[in-house]
Parts: structure tokens; C-alpha cells; sequence
């Protein structure tokens, strides 16, 4: 398949690329965990350095007055700000605490079924079976990639529940948000305005949290790369991805990338067991990436 700047299937390789991208965070969580750093306090700090990345970038590139947006795309951008990284920060960090990682990931990767009933509603996108199918074995790949199909990783709690699938429900609204910020605004001034919203938010919810970690050198370094990389190059990408995009409910389909570099991440860095179930989900998700690519 041809890729070219303005296609559709450039725009899906770029989503991809930033699920690649996103794969690679759970490193940068657990080195700032080893710092000391609260989930607070790591969220806050992702969006903070982040903010002045992507202030930067979008200056030196574009000048101040690319921050010069309409109110419409303001208020997308601030929606995309106080949900999909606010919001859905403290309700994932509540589902891990309430019932672990395994059932966290396994109640965040409906976020497709989300995108996707959503996509229909307000897009009138197409109902195709290639859709359903491919959405179906994205859903149960992710899902035997994170469990590896045994039930004894899930420990269950209602509230934890309720909070893992809020923030599937934030996560499955960032392509939604994204695909109508990116109608208004370029990709930098959409990740720095989001950015800052964020931060402003999470700096509020870090006040009622226990006293966090001091800043040490090792943290404000670790917490800068994961600003840089699998969150400001990520979104950039995406954001832009998203822009070129007419069917939005592809679209977490395509980042679910994530969950399979996630998983080959903690089988050779962190020497996690890898057993013939969590290869068989990893390639259900890559089947499903194929799938979704058919023309339909």
C-alpha cells in the first residue's frame, strides 16, 4: 500500500506509529515509581513538561500567533485537556489501585466499541461486518494479550470497575475530541493547548493527594523524556493521523499498537512470562490492525 502526505492510510501509519510510541510509557511510570513519584504526581509532571515541549516546538515553528485559535477549537482542545488526559488519568490510576493492572487494561481496551458506537452516532460513519470483525478481534486480542487468558489476574471490585470503564469511555473520546480540535488548528497547537488544560487540572487534583515525592534530578529527567517522547511526539502524530482520517472508529483499532509493544516490553525488559495465549492475542491484535486496513 502507497503512502502518501494527504491519504487516509498515511494518516492510519501515523496512529500506529503513536500507539508505538505509547507502548513504551509503563517504562517511564515505573522508573519514576522508583523515585517516589505518586501516580498524581507522575501525571501532572508528564503534562507540565510536556506543555513547555510543545510551546516551544510550536513557537519556534509556527510563532506565537498559531495560538491564535477559535473559540470552537479552544473549547475542543480544553474538553480533550480535562477528559482524555485529566479525567482519564485519575479514573485509570483509581481502577489500578481498586483492581490492578490486568483488569485495568483489559476494562480500557473497550475503547474501540466506544469509538466506534460513537463514530456511528455523531459521524454517521458506516456499520460494516469488516468493522464489527475487526473491532471484535482487536477487543479479545488486547484482552488475552493483557491476561493471557487466565481469570486469576482479575481481582474484582465495583468501584474499580466503574472507574476502568470510565476511562475507557475518556480514552475511546480522544479520537472523537481530536478528529474536531484538528478541524480548526495544526497538531502542535492542539497537543500544547490540551497540554495546558491538563496540567491546570491534575495540578488541582495533586493538592488533595498525599505530599509527593521531592523532585530529585533522576525524576525531573525521567519525567522530561516521558513528556518528550511516547507523549508529545506521540500525540503529535496522532493528532495528526486523526486529521486525515474520515472513519474516526479505525482509528483505536490502529493505536491498539500499544497494548502489543506494552506486552513485549514487560516479556524482555522486565522478563514477564510469555505464554501461547499472550502470543495469540498479540497477533488477534495485529490481525485486526490488517483487517480494519481492507477496504470495506
Amino acid at each position: 500500500m502507497r503512502y502518501t502526505d494527504n491519504s487516509e492510510s498515511f494518516g492510519l501509519f501515523l496512529v500506529f506509529l503513536a500507539g508505538t510510541l505509547w507502548g513504551t510509557i509503563g517504562v517511564f511510570v515505573k522508573e519514576m515509581e522508583s523515585c517516589g513519584a505518586t501516580s498524581a504526581q507522575i501525571s501532572f509532571l508528564r503534562m507540565f513538561f510536556a506543555v513547555l515541549i510543545l510551546t516551544l516546538l510550536t513557537v519556534c515553528r509556527f510563532g506565537l500567533r498559531a495560538f491564535l485559535i477559535g473559540r470552537k477549537t479552544l473549547f475542543s482542545c480544553a474538553l480533550l485537556g480535562l477528559i482524555c488526559h485529566g479525567i482519564y488519568n485519575i479514573c485509570y490510576s483509581l481502577a489500578v489501585t481498586l483492581t490492578g493492572v490486568s483488569v485495568s487494561a483489559v476494562l480500557l481496551n473497550i475503547a474501540p466499541v466506544f469509538t466506534f458506537l460513537l463514530s456511528v452516532l455523531l459521524f454517521s460513519e458506516t456499520v460494516t461486518r469488516a468493522k464489527l470483525f475487526a473491532i471484535l478481534l482487536n477487543v479479545v486480542g488486547c484482552i488475552l494479550t493483557v491476561t493471557g487468558g487466565s481469570a486469576n489476574a482479575l481481582h474484582l471490585s465495583l468501584t474499580g470497575i466503574l472507574c476502568g470503564i470510565a476511562a475507557g469511555f475518556c480514552y475511546s473520546l480522544t479520537a472523537i475530541i481530536g478528529r474536531l480540535a484538528a478541524d480548526g488548528a495544526n497538531s502542535f497547537v492542539i497537543s500544547a493547548y490540551s497540554y495546558l488544560f491538563a496540567s491546570l487540572f491534575l495540578f488541582l487534583s495533586l493538592l488533595f493527594q498525599k505530599t509527593p515525592a521531592p523532585i530529585s534530578p533522576g525524576l525531573a529527567v525521567t519525567g522530561f523524556l516521558y513528556a518528550l517522547l511516547p507523549t508529545s511526539l506521540g500525540y503529535l502524530l496522532y493528532y495528526h493521523g486523526v486529521s486525515k482520517i474520515r472513519e474516526t472508529g479505525r482509528v483505536p483499532v490502529f493505536a491498539s499498537m500499544e497494548t502489543v509493544v506494552s506486552a513485549l516490553i514487560g516479556i524482555f525488559v522486565y522478563k514477564e512470562e510469555l505464554g501461547v495465549i499472550h502470543l495469540l492475542g498479540i497477533l488477534l491484535v495485529l490481525l485486526s490492525i490488517l483487517w480494519m486496513n481492507r477496504r470495506s
